[in-house]
């Protein structure tokens, strides 16, 4: 430690001070630790100035500084801009020996760490990366031929059997941040206020997670009941990492219904690993010749909650007054989008990832994709929700729907200017149905 050298640990969507693989191996290292977290203009710069996760990443990260830095009177280094600028800085004011952080599996993140790993290169730094925010990595779940799998039930099986045979649990067991003088307290740093940053704070509020042995033994009864509420919001917290999967899935893992959520999340992040063309178009290129529609008028409608099908305009409502939306109303919204108004899922998914507080890229594309029929282990096309029969069926004395339309709650909502219907459900279904067809058509023509 006398010549000067530390250690930096890159907090990305890991931000915890426990039971985080990569911070526990930069404390290994017997250096003093710099940690580091930078807001990343080449994502935030299309987000509002008060977007809720914005002031939720900073208070988590204060949170840290706060609780586990303060006895060093060491602060994370926080700034904001292109990491490849502020990497550049770093390693100008600091003798920096490696720099440890989490894997990330999206394909921007893979371009970025490519970048930086060039950059810390150039410089004789090291740049070491560990698995963090998964159960199994990349390349841990693969069909016997080497290759990786398409189809989730496959997927999930190989995941079951490698877990039971593992020595995976939860709580603590990649170590924790300690006060033990590794991290480093000549940086200087002071850590900034939401205002420096160029920040205002959002007046939503993101929910703590709640897991109850209770609410697991009766999910697969209640998941898709939107009036209940039983949601568990912790996807918000695996997203940016404020809770570690290990610990979560040890206390899920005989709660399998629940568990085959968490699977599929992995299940997507490695499709688009490795399948990376799936975050910008169809999975399957058997659809790329569908003619969307793409009405902007009917696009608003659909984003406003004025679609005129209750369950459809009460889950958008609920998007955009809190952030959340309910699982089932998720599928319904997205179905109704692509197949009722034939608007390319893209513009869904990207509207989703401007208001979703949980947005995470891999689930968000891969459910979207489901939906339109057009991804991997998807819905087949001609499978189209009735908006009106799911309502009967999921919200039959109209709780959800009521909640987040005003309009109901008077039992005239269309006195209370609530619209028609904006398409004939069975006419759209038909069209939709009659433009797949064409397009898979064509696209078997042409080979």
């Amino acid at each position: 430690m006398d010549n000067g050298k530390i250690t930096a640990f890159w907090f990305r969507r890991d931000l915890r001070p426990d039971d985080n693989h990569g911070l526990a191996e930069a404390m290994k290292s017997g250096l003093p630790v710099l940690p580091v977290f930078i807001f990343d203009t080449n994502i935030i710069d299309t987000l509002d100035k008060d977007d809720a996760r914005i002031t939720f990443i900073y208070e988590k990260l204060s949170a840290i500084t706060t609780t586990s830095l303060a006895k060093e009177a060491s602060g994370i280094y926080c700034k904001k801009g292109k990491p490849s600028a502020i990497w550049e800085r770093i390693i100008n004011e600091f003798d920096i020996d490696a720099v440890y952080a989490n894997e990330d599996y999206e394909p921007y993140a893979i371009d970025r760490d490519a970048e930086i790993a060039g950059l810390l290169s150039r410089h004789g730094i090291k740049f070491k990366l560990f698995k963090d925010q998964v159960i199994f990595g990349k390349d841990e779940i693969l069909k016997p031929d080497g290759n990786p799998y398409t189809v989730f039930t496959p997927y999930k099986n190989r995941w079951l059997s490698k877990f039971r045979q593992s020595t995976v649990t939860g709580g603590n067991p990649a170590g924790q941040w300690r006060a033990n003088g590794f991290c480093h307290t000549g940086s200087g740093q002071v850590f900034p206020t939401l205002a420096e940053l160029g920040f205002e704070r959002s007046s939503l509020k993101i929910k703590d997670y709640v897991i109850d042995a209770g609410k697991l033994k009766k999910y697969k009864d209640t998941r898709d009941d939107p009036a209940a509420d039983t949601t568990s919001y912790l996807s918000v917290h695996l997203r940016f990492g404020t809770v570690s999967i290990r610990k979560i899935i040890a206390q899920v893992s005989e709660y399998e219904p629940f568990l085959s959520e968490l699977i599929w999340r992995e299940f997507f992040m490695q499709i688009l690993y490795h399948f990376p063309h799936a975050a910008h178009s169809n999975f399957k290129s058997i659809y790329d010749g569908i003619k969307w529609r793409n009405d902007e008028a009917e696009f608003e409608r659909w984003k406003n909650g004025e679609t005129g099908f209750p369950f459809v305009d009460a889950g958008m409502r609920q998007l955009n007054e809190t952030g959340y939306m309910h699982n089932r109303a998720r599928m319904i919204a997205a179905s109704f989008l692509c197949k009722d108004l034939l608007i390319d899922w893209k513009w869904g998914e990207a509207y989703f990832a401007k208001k979703l507080l949980d947005y995470e890229l891999s689930s968000n594309n891969g459910n979207w994709q489901w939906s339109a029929g057009t991804g991997c282990d998807a819905a087949p096309y001609f499978r189209i929700f009735n908006p009106a029969s799911q309502l009967r069926k999921f919200d039959p004395e109209r709780e959800y729907v009521k909640t987040w339309i005003p309009e109901f709650r008077s039992g005239t909502p269309h006195a209370y200017g609530y619209p028609a219907p904006m398409v004939d459900h069975d006419k759209a279904r038909t069209r939709a149905l009659e433009t797949y067809r064409k397009a898979v058509s064509e696209h078997k023509k042409s080979y």
